[in-house]
């Protein structure tokens, strides 16, 4: 399963990213490891090229706008343990500092680069390239003991590679490498104060999933922020990580947050390349040939120089280690936090986005309001077969201060899911949203089946989760069960599955709830609630035989 976030006019033939595969490929050597020395040429027999998939990031991390500027800014990419990603950091750090790595115009058509021994020949269209004046890149890594695995490279490539030659013997050292026309490559760690003041061209976050404490958070943020310095080199940054731990809050962590955010449509604008690859999420862990199958998938072409049954023997099935840390080294999964309520594989094993809702589909909803901080969302049950999907979420967007749900706009949502499909319960908390839930109820109570209220205080739509916890606990439990059992489906919605995942076991006396990962979390938890609430509503609409009655009574097929 790959996600992969890129601009709306990016395009691969409009890419500085050809050149730089070129130049990389006649320049640099593999690193440290298995294949160290090894030339990445394809016309050498003996050559390890770099596969399509790397391949095709660096293409899409150099791709221009029409004006040939660069698209992003930030880059990000994930994959699992193992997959060489401080490698390729490493040899974009080479192109960086040597390379024709920045926009010099369109080719009219039979221009040439030279360089030492390399001759790139220019066809109508393309851009050509040019070195940065004075580059500055910086290697971060995690320890104060380590130059980091991204420098390593580096360092082997300049004091052993192609790249050596004309280089000053003193150049290239463990702390700094001076490069022959002038700039550095310098590696760093965490120590944010050193690093502010700084004039980066490129920056490497090594392993961002460890970016996890305050002071690495903090050396994130100046280094990032140096970044926007230099308009004429046109900065930018990589990130190359593993999956994070969920609540670790690392700058890996993070990233995703805001590529969720803009996939939803909530960031205004965005300059992020976001490329993650996993395992598919209902993989069972006895079968040698499904887990080998499964790694297959995330490793991609990589695959091939893995030992694969040397994983599934010593991570998946070895008793010493612990299975959810290996589905997110190896599988590249987001495991679930210690109190989470839900895991990632189990959600997304339910995920069916094709199994769509159609006008007039007999359904239950559930609605959660607020009026400022906290989402508002609507979800709906399709009666028949149990299928969720959202009809609604409205949240603070970024910079939002001072926003508020715009309720005459929900209002309208609730009555268009009216008009448009047979709703038989809607159930919804009372909280902020008092005046429409009786207004609703005004309006549709003769379309309702059960009333949300049980009979004890008649009211067919209100559901005040106040005095409802017992109720809503059973249906929490309920749901994990159904999720487990498979016997739930959902749209997939990326909003609804933010929120299942930021939902936090909450014990009671009646059995474990879901709540906030705590009181002031920025993390929603609303359409969690609402996908509890509506499978409720679906299993008192069958429980209650009346929707059985119309049927047979209006002739509709019964389904019971």
């Amino acid at each position: 399963m790959r996600e992969r976030i890129i601009a709306p006019d990016h395009d691969r033939d409009r890419s500085l990213g050809w050149l730089a595969l070129a130049w990389i490929e006649h320049f640099c050597v593999h690193g440290p490891g298995d294949v160290e020395g090894r030339s990445l040429r394809g016309d050498d027999p003996e050559g390890l090229p770099l596969d399509d998939e790397f391949a095709g990031f660096v293409v899409d991390a150099y791709a221009l706008n029409g004006q040939g500027r660069r698209l992003y800014d930030s880059a990000f990419i994930s994959r699992a343990k193992g997959r060489a990603k401080s490698e390729l950091a490493g040899l974009l750090v080479l192109w960086e500092g040597m390379g024709p790595c920045r926009f010099a115009g369109w080719a009219e058509g039979g221009e040439v680069f030279r360089w030492r021994d390399f001759i790139y020949r220019y066809v109508a269209g393309d851009p050509m390239g040019r070195p940065v004046t004075y580059p500055f890149v910086r290697c971060l890594a995690t320890e104060e003991t380590q130059a980091g695995n991204t420098y390593d490279n580096v360092y082997f490539n300049l004091t052993e590679g192609p790249l050596a030659e004309g280089l000053a013997g003193n150049a290239a050292g463990l702390t700094r490498i001076f490069l022959p026309n002038g700039g550095e490559i310098v590696p760093s760690t965490a120590s944010s104060s050193a690093k502010d003041g700084g004039k980066e061209t490129f920056t490497v976050f090594d392993e961002s999933h460890l970016y996890q404490t305050p002071e690495l958070r903090r050396m994130y943020v100046t280094v990032d922020r140096n970044c926007r310095k230099r308009r004429e080199s046109t900065p930018w940054a990589l990130q190359t990580s593993t999956m994070y731990q969920p609540g670790e809050d690392s700058i890996a962590e993070r990233t995703h947050a805001r590529a969720r955010a803009i996939l939803e449509g909530k960031a205004k604008a965005h300059r992020l390349l976001f490329d993650h690859r996993e395992a598919p999420p209902d993989v069972d862990l006895a079968d040698r040939d499904a887990v080998v199958g499964a790694l297959r998938e995330v490793y991609g072409p990589f695959a091939e120089v893995m030992d694969l049954d040397g994983i599934v023997e010593n991570e998946f099935w070895n008793v010493e280690k612990d299975v959810e840390d290996s589905r997110r080294y190896f599988f590249n999964q987001p495991t679930a936090a210690r109190d989470a309520w839900m895991t990632h594989p189990e959600w997304a094993a339910c995920a069916e986005p094709e199994r769509t809702v159609a006008d007039q589909d007999t359904i239950v909803m559930f609605f959660d309001g607020s009026k400022s901080d906290d989402a508002t969302g609507l979800v709906g049950c399709r009666v028949d077969d149990g299928h969720l999907f959202v009809i609604g979420c409205w949240e603070k967007p970024e910079n939002g201060d001072g926003w508020e749900v715009p309720r005459a706009e929900v209002d309208l949502e609730v009555r268009r899911a009216f008009d448009r499909f047979d709703v038989v319960a809607f159930y919804a908390d009372v909280r902020e949203f008092e005046q429409y839930v009786d207004s609703w109820a005004a309006e549709f109570r003769d379309r309702l089946a059960v009333d949300a209220t049980g009979g004890r205080h008649p009211h067919p739509v209100a559901w005040d989760m106040r005095v409802k916890v017992p109720e809503f606990t059973a249906a929490c439990g309920r749901m994990l069960v159904d999720v487990a059992d498979r016997a739930v489906t959902h749209d997939g919605d990326s909003r609804l599955r933010r929120h299942v995942l930021n939902a936090r076991r909450a014990p009671n006396k009646w059995g474990v709830s879901i709540c906030k990962e705590g009181r002031e979390s920025p993390k929603k938890i609303d359409l969690a609630v609402c996908a509890v609430g509506a499978r409720q509503a679906r299993r008192d609409v069958i429980a209650s035989g009346k929707l059985d009655k119309r049927r047979r009574r209006t002739g509709k097929a019964a389904f019971l």
